[in-house]
This record gives structure tokens, C-alpha cells and sequence, in this order.
């Protein structure tokens, strides 16, 4: 009875763990989603300077989040129907599947941590040498490089940036700035490179976490049903 008793118990805790891993997915999900198709991220990482795309290196973890949330709802369902009809194949295949996606969500997490900053250096890049294009003596090349630039500075609401000279700020600040950026004094307040910090470094460590933290409810997904499969065993023997 002992043992019936803590499976049943043990049961019911897997049914609620289930069930808010369940709910992890779908927002998981969600934030996703949202990542994917935010207006900001999209002006950006579609651009194209010349035959060169802007860096879309950020898109990889956003692909691979969609990915899990959306077996995680799945995985989420098999644990719950699972735990209550007490079925050891269910379970096997739930325990399975947690262990790929733990691998999967602990590779996400290193790789938002390990690119937060490379991802923001690379649009950085691009955006100064877009600024430089803009002096190039080919019209058609400038204004392709200008369309570039007004993207930017309308996106991320700055303009220049302290590492391009004082040349190149002046002609950004006469052909792609919006209006009102024209006053030096705020020349810092404007610079570029901080708010393109602000936009992917921030959201991939938002990644991170989410990844970390789920991959932790995981583990203890993962040592209930381990649990629940060693009761039910043991309640068979009796």
C-alpha cells in the first residue's frame, strides 16, 4: 500500500510538472514568435548592401526555440496523458524525448550566451560599412548604401556613431537622419552602436535564460518519471 500510496502521489506531481511544462512550450513559443517577426529585428536583418546581406547569425536560436516550444507542447501532452493512465511505453517515450530536448535547450542557451555579443559586433560592422558607402563615388551604390542607413536610423531611432569620422557623421546627419539629429551636442546620446547593443545583445540573453530555465524544469521532469516508472514497476510486483 506503501508503494501504490507514494506512486499515486508521485503521479499527480508529474501531472502538474507536466502540465506547467506544458505551458513553458507555449511561451516559449510565443516569446519566439515574437522574436522572430518583431519589426525591429526584421528592418534590420533583411537589409542588403550590395551582394551582401545584413548578418542573420541571430535567426539560428530563434529557429531552434520555435523548434522546442513546439515539441515541448507535445512532449508536455504525452508526459500528462502519461503520468494519469500510468503507462510505462508513454513514459519511456517521454523520458526520451525530454533527454533530446534537454540537449537541444542547453545548446541553445550556450549558443545565446556564446553569440549575445558577436551578433551585435557583426550588425555593427554592417552599419559602418554601410555609412562608408554612402561617400562612394557610384550614385547607384550610395543611394542603396542610404536607403541602408535611413533603415537604421529610423529603426533604432540614433545616427552616426563615434567610430566613423567626422565626415562620414556629417553626411549621414544631412542625407539619412531623421529629423532632429542634427544637433552635435547630443552626438553620443545618437550613437548607433549602443542602441544596436541594446536590440540583439539584450534579446539573446533573453534566450539564454529561457533556455537555462527550462532546461533545469527538465531535470526534474526527468528524475519524476524515472521515479514513476520504478513505482509502477514495483506496484506490478506486488
Amino acid at each position: 500500500m506503501g508503494v501504490e500510496g507514494c506512486t499515486k502521489c508521485i503521479k499527480y506531481l508529474l501531472f502538474v510538472f507536466n502540465f506547467v511544462f506544458w505551458l513553458a512550450g507555449g511561451v516559449i513559443l510565443g516569446v519566439a514568435l515574437w522574436l522572430r517577426h518583431d519589426p525591429k529585428t526584421t528592418n534590420l536583418l533583411y537589409l542588403e548592401l550590395g551582394d551582401r546581406a545584413a548578418p542573420n547569425t541571430f535567426y539560428v536560436g530563434i529557429y531552434i526555440l520555435i523548434a522546442v516550444g513546439a515539441v515541448m507542447m507535445v512532449v508536455g501532452f504525452l508526459g500528462c496523458y502519461g503520468a494519469i493512465q500510468e503507462a510505462q511505453c508513454l513514459l519511456a517515450t517521454f523520458f526520451a524525448c525530454l533527454v533530446i530536448l534537454f540537449a537541444c535547450e542547453v545548446a541553445a542557451g550556450i549558443w545565446g550566451f556564446v553569440n549575445k555579443n558577436q551578433i551585435a559586433k557583426d550588425m555593427k560592422q554592417f552599419y559602418d560599412q554601410a555609412a562608408q558607402q554612402t561617400l562612394v563615388e557610384d550614385e547607384d551604390a550610395a543611394a542603396k548604401a542610404r536607403a541602408v542607413m535611413k533603415t537604421f536610423h529610423q529603426t533604432l531611432n540614433c545616427c552616426g556613431s563615434n567610430t566613423l569620422s567626422i565626415i562620414t557623421n556629417a553626411h549621414l546627419r544631412t542625407n539619412t537622419c531623421p529629423e532632429g539629429f542634427s544637433n552635435i551636442v547630443n552626438f553620443y546620446k545618437e550613437d548607433c552602436h549602443p542602441r544596436i547593443d541594446d536590440l540583439f545583445s539584450g534579446k539573446l540573453y533573453l534566450i539564454g535564460i529561457a533556455a537555462i530555465v527550462v532546461a533545469v524544469i527538465m531535470i526534474f521532469e526527468m528524475i519524476l518519471s524515472m521515479v514513476l516508472c520504478c513505482g509502477i514497476r514495483n506496484s506490478s510486483v506486488y
